[in-house]
């Protein structure tokens, strides 16, 4: 599949006549094609991004991909147009890459304002519950051996997600490496509390000390849900080692829910990776 990463928003540099400058990229996987435009902050609209995209294109990607809350709307609205459908991922590594060599560049020119400027920033919102009526029986903290994740994936479940560029051999993650992993036994909820996750696109789940320690988990493009809270000193000790093992395996982790412990049957599996 063909694959276009995409980022437009406005940047810290403003044209002649003061207006401030939004610019588009496009990339694909390997940056091996890479376009570039700046465009005006008052012509900043879907029909300006399609007509960009369809003039650089011999052909056009069958998916646009796009990481930033901010601009996703214009996007999906120019990929209609266009007739490619847009992905919302916080998983666009070539272009974060990317647009952390074009904001050094933005330095050279002439309309640079000097403004504090992050390329990768996007709003965070405060983390709120997971709905109550969606929580299982209960959770614990776990671990397997990177080998073995594809196998448990494999299983019969109704939800799976298991991308190829989060695959331990792509990381460089040895088989032997233990990986941590939450698992949630949902009892009658867990059909219904995988399908919620489904929705909401788990991308990683970080431990957070405080007063209580916590798990949020990270979902769609900038989702911040808290997964849970714990004051025990047993489970903040588990949190910690959940913590370093995610270092150890190169920030792999994953989420599993499953009806109970048996182990018979399970629900749904997300391979994860902060983002």
């Amino acid at each position: 599949m063909t694959v276009w990463q995409i980022d437009f928003f406005r940047r810290p540099v403003r044209d002649e006549s003061g207006e401030t400058l939004w610019e588009l990229l496009a990339c694909d996987r390997s940056l091996s094609f890479q376009f570039q435009a700046w465009c005006p902050q008052s012509q900043a609209n879907s029909d300006w991004i399609a007509t960009q995209l369809q003039q650089v294109a011999v052909s056009l990607p069958q998916q646009l991909q796009v990481f930033r809350p901010e601009s996703l709307s214009l996007i999906e609205t120019a990929g209609k147009k266009l007739g490619v459908p847009v992905e919302a991922t916080r998983r666009v590594e070539p272009l974060k890459r990317w647009l952390l060599r074009r904001a050094e560049e933005y330095r050279q020119h002439p309309g640079y304002t000097a403004e504090v400027y992050d390329p990768l920033a996007v709003p965070r919102p405060a983390p709120v519950p997971v709905p109550e009526e969606l929580w299982g029986d209960r959770w614990r903290f776990a671990s397997l051996p990177a080998g073995d994740l594809e196998g448990i994936a494999s299983r019969p479940m109704r939800f799976r997600e298991f991308p190829e560029l989060l695959h331990p051999v792509k990381l460089g993650v040895a088989s032997t490496q233990s990986v941590p992993g939450v698992i949630i036994d949902g009892g009658r909820q867990s059909l219904q509390l995988a399908r919620w996750l489904d929705s909401v696109r788990p991308v990683a789940i970080n431990y957070i000390p405080g007063a209580p320690d916590g798990l949020i988990l990270e979902a769609g493009l900038s989702d911040r849900w808290v997964l849970a809270t714990f004051e025990d000193a047993e489970v903040q000790a588990a949190a910690r080692t959940y913590h370093q093992r995610q270092q150890e395996a190169k920030g792999l982790h994953f989420l599993l829910v499953r009806p109970d412990e048996s182990g018979m049957t399970q629900t749904g599996f997300w391979l994860l990776y902060p983002a």
